[in-house]
């Protein structure tokens, strides 16, 4: 027998910097995703008003759910869920966010309190009726203890009475007009049986048919807002009878018919359950964020090595990109952008991994984190590579405009960023682990090696929060909000830290996991640069705390330097990594060197002179 040996060739330096971005298994895991955006039905349109365009995202809704093997399989893999956000929020807005609203909200939370698989979901699997999710309130946000809307136990009829009793109480945003077919809801509603309160609980309600709001609901749209089309609306309910069935019930604690009974429990934890999916929504912003950041920097990239420019005193032409003042802001993009990637999966396999609660907790916070830090990170990113196209990133066929409102939509969603950067600066506030500052040696490392960068790192957030909790041990304790006004400002700033380290962190066991070359060496690069341009923010802090000393704070600038030319010389090829299919980058004109025939006018004379000529 004749064996026949076939070298099968290392993988690229491009693939191994995308295996880092997207995974080691990125061609399955996004395969999918890339191919359907690729197509056709995906490709970006010419204009449109913002009802066609409306129209558009939920006919592609419908393509999305035919092309998968199984909705509930989407909805239950909150990696694929964040896969999808990912790819379908630099091409079309409005559609991730219904997309995720469906498959995430609406089905996840029913197949989360469903699991033994008793309700029948064959409509919303199918799109005969698309899902969204009714929790926040005009008046009340996501405040649970504040929640007026009320599901009121009907003993005889054995359901529940949904009512609005005031303006305040008017559910606020959910996408639930009759605009792209028959829409059901997942209510959040104050559950009350015998004058008993029993808590905020989820209620699964038909909304809408293909016209008009069903009798017992009202829907209203909300002014247009900035960025992406979505019908977002108030909804209110006037006395609408639903069957107990309604409720979701994964204890099956309600009692037999005719009667409501509910076990012991913490009333929030019930509605924390209730609200379960919005760790996965979370997830799934930080991969639309970074996704949205990775496409702008991209085409910007692309635009800055054929937009020519003259050159000095009579020399011939240059890319832009040949200008630090061009390609300096860039290369620290492409870092960020990296940072931002990276902390992703590290979020999400943390929270992947846990098995404890207070795994879950850990996890939990650094999720919330990653979500705030990257989504604020990519509005930096987007703005950034917008103003380095100049005024052809202002024109929506060059894809940029509807990305740099659109993040504003995902710094709000799924928790404002304050507010989560706020609740976790209270848990790290007296859980921080012990100082770094007194541990780490004086000054004795090499601006170079990134572990003493990463030290630096964890030393800023741990001087924030000594200082934060200096201030807490001088503000009264009768003055619960006094003092946390007096510890919030630095606080927050341990808070930002924390996102640093942990992304520094994440940087340094990429880079590990590579093997010797020219990828490693790549990748070195921008970790280099991202930690280099952190500390130096804080080298006042570090210098006074005796952790650097005045030599190496004016090494600082020349290091980065250093850094921002070599990742600006290899920026195109790290921005290949980015894995875009070209059929997307090929829907925006500036994504070419043949951008200006975008412009083309075939009645131009330049064209008739030419055919006179012919």
């Amino acid at each position: 027998m004749t064996v026949t040996l076939t070298d099968t060739a290392p993988p690229s330096t491009t693939d191994l910097l995308t295996g880092v971005l997207l995974g080691p298994d990125f061609r399955r895991e996004h395969g999918f995703w890339q191919r359907l955006i690729s197509t056709e039905p995906f490709r970006r349109p010419a204009g449109g008003t913002p009802e066609e365009r409306l129209a558009l995202a939920y006919e592609r809704l419908r393509i999305l759910n035919r092309s998968l093997d199984s909705g509930a399989r989407l909805a239950a893999d909150p990696r694929a869920l964040a896969a999808l956000h990912a790819w379908l929020g630099p091409v079309d807005p409005a559609l991730t966010t219904v997309a995720g609203i469906h498959y995430n909200l609406f089905l996840g939370s029913l197949l989360d309190h469903d699991p033994a698989g008793r309700r029948d979901l064959s409509d919303h699997l199918a799109m005969r009726s698309i899902g969204t999710f009714l929790c926040t309130e005009v008046a009340h946000g996501n405040n649970a203890a504040a929640m007026e809307t009320t599901a009121t136990y009907d003993r005889e009829r054995d359901g529940f009475v949904l009512h609005t009793p005031n303006a305040g109480a008017q559910k606020f945003m959910p996408n639930t007009s009759p605009a792209g077919g028959a829409k059901t809801g997942l209510v959040a509603a104050r559950l009350v049986a015998d004058g008993a309160d029993h808590g905020v609980r989820l209620f699964l309600v038909p909304l809408t048919d293909h016209e008009r709001a069903l009798p017992g609901v009202r829907v209203r749209l909300l002014p247009a807002r900035m960025g992406s089309p979505v019908d977002h609306c108030l909804t209110a309910f006037d006395r609408l009878f639903v069957p107990r069935d309604a409720l979701l019930d994964p204890d099956g604690e309600s009692g037999a018919p005719g009667e409501f009974r509910t076990g012991p429990g913490d009333r929030r934890r019930r509605f924390l359950a209730s609200i379960g999916r919005v760790t996965p929504g979370r997830i799934a912003m930080s991969a639309c964020a970074a996704g949205s950041a990775r496409a702008t920097l991209a085409v910007a990239v692309r635009y800055g090595g054929h937009r020519m420019i003259s050159g000095t005193r009579g020399a011939p032409p240059v890319p832009v990109n040949a200008h630090r003042t061009h390609h300096g802001p860039l290369a620290s993009a492409m870092a960020t952008v990296f940072a931002m990637t990276l902390l992703h999966r590290r979020a999400q396999e943390r929270w992947e991994a846990c098995t404890d609660e207070e795994a879950r907790t850990r996890a939990g916070t650094l999720v919330d984190v990653a979500k705030a830090w990257i989504t604020w990170r990519a509005r930096e990113v987007i703005v950034e590579s917008r103003e380095r196209c100049g005024a052809q990133a202002l024109l929506e066929n060059n894809g940029m405009t509807e990305l740099v409102t659109g993040v504003e939509g995902a710094i709000t969603a799924e928790g404002d960023n304050i507010a989560l950067y706020a609740r976790a600066a209270a848990d790290m506030l007296f859980a921080a682990e012990p100082g770094r500052a007194d541990v780490l040696p004086p000054y004795t490392g090499d601006l170079s090696d990134p572990r003493f960068l990463g030290a630096l790192l964890a030393s800023v957030q741990d001087i924030w929060f000594v200082r934060a909790r200096e201030r807490a041990s001088r503000a009264p304790d009768a003055d619960a909000l006094g003092r946390w006004n007096a510890v919030s400002g630095p606080a927050l700033r341990g808070v930002e830290a924390y996102a640093h380290r942990e992304a520094a962190a994440a940087y340094a066991e990429a880079r590990a996991a590579l093997p010797e070359g020219e990828a490693k060496q790549r990748l070195g690069e921008l970790e280099r640069l991202f930690a280099v341009e952190r500390v130096a923010r804080s080298s006042g802090d570090l210098l006074a705390a005796g952790l650097l000393n005045a030599d190496q704070v004016g090494e600082l600038a020349h290091e980065a330097e250093e850094l921002i030319a070599a990742v600006a010389a290899h920026a195109p090829r790290l921005a290949d990594s980015f894995a875009l299919p070209e059929a997307l980058l090929a829907d925006w004109p500036i994504a070419g060197p043949g951008y200006a025939d975008a412009y083309d006018d075939p009645e131009g004379p330049w064209n008739s002179a030419a055919a006179d000529a012919r």
